[in-house]
């Protein structure tokens, strides 16, 4: 299990969104307050983040926790940003913990990260594995759920799809693959974040020409709204846009 945030706004520092405020991502990593399973998140942390006028991000990522990495502190007290995504990682099973293992993923212009678990992993998605390139596959950074999730969203995402669709179409997929599985995706390109609600909580703070994306609030501001169960988010700082997701039986 995981927590991700995701932000599109005026430029900030890191810190002042997963450091400074009294619920951010640091202490969702071991205190989460709307999230009953994977409460410990101590096996990888990340951030990925945009600089003016490079559409590529950059990225920090550490195999160990957000809390014990103090190189972090004084980057995330310097480094600012207009857009990003953090996350930190509780593994599903033990193995493949290493740095490659942890969110966000990257490719291009894209930032990805997953909060979840497949069912069965990974018998369950070995047919869907096996539809993606076998190119795709020899790139996949980690022998994790995650990372073969992002092949298969990045796989839509270079055939011309838009984040939105690309998110759903793998969820559904996913879900029919492997029933019960708990599925929140969440995907930008420092322009647009999209995400999903399958099986975790997710909310989301419009403020003016800002928008926030994340598992839970990080403070108590009362303009967070909570997204339903089944959903499509697509933001951008002007708007937010809620999708109802079907069922794969439906």
């Amino acid at each position: 299990m995981c927590r991700h945030v995701a932000y599109l706004g005026e430029p900030l520092a890191l810190g002042e969104l997963l450091v400074r405020p009294e619920h951010a991502l640091l202490r969702q990593s071991w205190e989460p307050r709307t999230q009953s399973s994977g409460v410990v998140n101590a096996d990888g942390f990340g951030v990925g983040w945009y600089a003016e006028g490079d559409p590529v991000p950059a990225r920090y990522r550490r195999a160990g926790p957000i809390w014990g990495d103090l190189s972090f502190a004084d980057l995330a007290r310097v480094v600012r940003s207009g857009a990003l995504l953090g996350a930190v990682r509780g593994a599903t099973l033990p193995g493949a913990d290493g740095e490659a293992a942890a969110a966000p993923f990257a490719a291009g212009p894209w930032l990805f990260s997953h909060n979840g678990a497949v069912e069965n992993w990974p018998d369950s998605l070995a047919a869907l594995a096996g539809a993606l390139p076998t190119g795709d596959l020899l790139r996949v950074e980690a022998r994790t759920d995650s990372a073969l999730l992002w092949a298969l969203v990045l796989h839509r995402l270079r055939a011309g799809d838009a984040p939105g669709p690309a998110l759903a179409d793998t969820v559904r997929e996913a879900a029919a693959a492997a029933p019960g599985s708990r599925l929140n995706l969440l995907v930008t390109d420092g322009v647009r974040i999209a995400a999903t609600t399958w099986g975790n909580g997710l909310w989301y703070l419009k403020g003016p020409d800002r928008v926030v994306v994340a598992s839970e609030p990080y403070d108590d501001d009362p303009r967070w709204r909570e997204v339903p169960e089944h959903t499509l988010v697509t933001a951008t700082r002007a708007d937010v846009t809620l999708t109802p997701l079907k069922e794969p039986s439906a």
